[in-house]
């Protein structure tokens, strides 16, 4: 009876065992799964990103490149105006410009 309740016990360990080994594998195949859906998340993600920054990235180029020739019109324009002003500027200026250096140099240091 001893060997029969040993025999028993040992049956017993064995299909624990098992038992336990079928729920590790499980959580290992469900630790896989979840692991492969997270990288096709992930590089679902990465995808749509990468599509939002391209998108982005060529609105930007078409917005600086696609209307150039006014940008270059426009900078045209404000530098002659800019040009201009200078010139005023100085015309404005210069007499006053020429009579001080004309009172610095004429005038003697004793």
């Amino acid at each position: 009876m001893e060997s029969n309740r040993g025999q028993n016990g040992i049956q017993q360990l064995l299909a624990v065992e098992q038992e336990a080994q079928h729920i590790v594998n499980a959580a290992r195949n469900a630790k896989m799964a979840r692991l492969k859906q997270a990288k096709e998340e992930a590089e679902k993600e990465i995808a749509e990103f990468r599509v939002r920054m391209e998108k982005e990235f060529q609105r930007k180029v078409a917005e600086s490149s696609g209307d150039s020739g006014a940008n270059v019109k426009r900078l045209e324009l404000e530098t002659d105006a800019k040009i201009q002003n200078l010139k005023v500027e100085a015309a404005r200026i210069s007499h006053d410009v020429v009579h001080m250096l004309l009172k610095h140099v004429n005038t003697v240091r004793t």
